[in-house]
């Protein structure tokens, strides 16, 4: 049987129990139908989960009592950032999921030039609390701890800006819920890769000599293409071109093909797991 997770912030977490959300608390009880005695497992966005036993519910509030701290490593190493244009529809919804499944760090979204998404201050709101939302489920099913920080999406020159930053404002000067997890810190200076169907190094001449301590950016593209200006900016701030292959991919495919192969050659995916 699958684990039954659910997520808590630490404020949430004493030292023997745990208070589930409303929302949390209602999928416990309504969706997956626990009753008090039944196991389940709590993680606080920064690292740390517990294996807990379904005590009580008071104020519509589940409340579980910890039974042992898990302490078996699921987090990738690899401070790994995707940079990505806004892609219309489901399209971003799946590149959100796939990349924290893949366990990416942080998600930027990108406003570039052949991106045909306008979002107005509302509407960003809307959306970042969807992603987030998504974000949060993919953690749930594929095990992971730590929060994905997910930004307000800006333009490139914005992001590059501040890439070695991890700022809660946007370039309209909206405030926003940080999900940066505490114990990490500022991501160290970035090494760029700029995914582009125009060809460019093969991913292992590109990564060659950077350490797996190292902090990656991989950027990619919307379904037009990066423009003639994007590209000399990237270039001019000295991101390295890397190519996919003689086929061009879309955007989310392209996503998810970027952050597989720079997991398998830097990070956890080519690192055995024993059973």
């Amino acid at each position: 049987m699958s684990r039954r997770r659910f997520y808590s912030p630490p404020e949430d977490i004493g030292d023997s129990t745990i208070t589930l959300s409303t929302d949390e608390t209602h999928h416990l009880t309504h969706v997956l139908r626990l009753t008090p005695g039944n196991p389940a497992f709590v993680f606080d966005g920064c690292g740390r989960e517990y294996k807990c036993t379904f005590s009580s519910i008071a104020d519509n509030r589940a409340r579980l009592e910890i039974t042992e701290a898990l302490s078996d490593a699921v987090e990738s190493y690899l401070h790994l950032t995707l940079a990505q244009a806004l892609a219309k529809g489901e399209k971003f919804d799946l590149i959100i999921q796939k990349a924290t499944e893949l366990g990416v760090s942080r998600i930027v979204p990108l406003m570039t030039r052949y991106a045909d998404i306008k979002l107005d201050d509302q509407l960003i709101l809307r959306r970042l609390d969807r992603w987030r939302r998504i974000s949060l489920e993919a953690l749930k099913q594929c095990g992971r701890r730590r929060l994905v920080e997910i930004t307000t999406p800006r333009t490139l020159p914005q992001f590059l800006d501040n890439v070695a930053q991890r700022d809660v404002t946007d370039a309209a000067g909206l405030q926003i819920a940080s999900t940066e997890t505490p114990g990490r810190g500022p991501a160290p200076c970035a090494t760029l890769l700029l995914f582009s169907e125009r060809g460019g190094f093969a991913i292992t001449e590109a990564l060659e000599g950077i350490p797996k301590s190292a902090s990656i950016v991989a950027l990619v593209g919307p379904e037009g293409g990066w423009s003639d200006d994007e590209v000399d900016l990237l270039n001019h701030r000295g991101s390295k071109a890397v190519g996919l292959g003689p086929r061009v991919l879309r955007t989310e495919t392209a996503a998810v093909v970027a952050i597989t192969l720079i997991q398998h050659l830097m990070g956890d995916l080519s690192v055995r797991v024993d059973e």
